[in-house]
């Protein structure tokens, strides 16, 4: 006898269909260990809730789950290396003004536009010639990225031992 969808499936089906009542209902039942169910909820093929919302467009759920202490916003799709950024960038060749709103929550919530997924890509540059806009985004993020990581490394120096006797 079945007791229904598991709190994983049911945050799949959220996301995947936009349900915003749906995610209410599963992290009013699920607040103790909320992050932990989202960032263990994955659909057949791999992917996360974060995943699907940018693949369908859903940003009402999107904007619920990175409210969510605790979850993970650059997971990885086990087959394609994919992030949830790279998804966004896809959803722009249907729906660009869109998407660009999605990849700019993302990157608001602190995802990396610098991770590659399998092919070796980073989220820009799957954009190819289309969608300057969106590319502008992604560029400067990513070196806001990479200044914020340099900057890291010399206080990390500036902190380190002295030579001094």
């Amino acid at each position: 006898m079945s007791s229904g969808a598991s709190p994983q499936e049911q945050i799949i089906e959220a996301a995947r269909r936009n349900n915003v009542e749906l995610l209410a209902s599963v992290a009013e039942s699920q607040s103790d260990k909320l992050a932990e169910v989202v960032n263990g909820a994955k659909d057949a093929t791999g992917n996360t809730a974060l995943h699907l919302c940018c693949k369908y467009g859903c940003y009402e759920v999107l904007d619920k789950l990175l409210d969510i202490d605790g979850v993970e916003v650059d997971p990885v799709h086990p087959l394609t290396g994919d992030t949830p950024l790279h998804y966004a960038v896809n959803y722009s060749f249907e729906e660009p003004e869109y998407a660009k709103f999605l990849v700019e929550t993302l990157l608001d919530v602190g995802a990396d536009p610098t991770i590659r997924n399998k092919d070796g890509l980073k989220p820009a540059q799957l954009l190819g010639d289309s969608n300057e806009e969106l590319k502008l985004v992604l560029e400067g993020a990513e070196y806001a990225s990479t200044a914020q990581l340099q900057q890291d490394e010399e206080e990390d120096v500036d902190d380190g031992p002295s030579d001094e006797e």
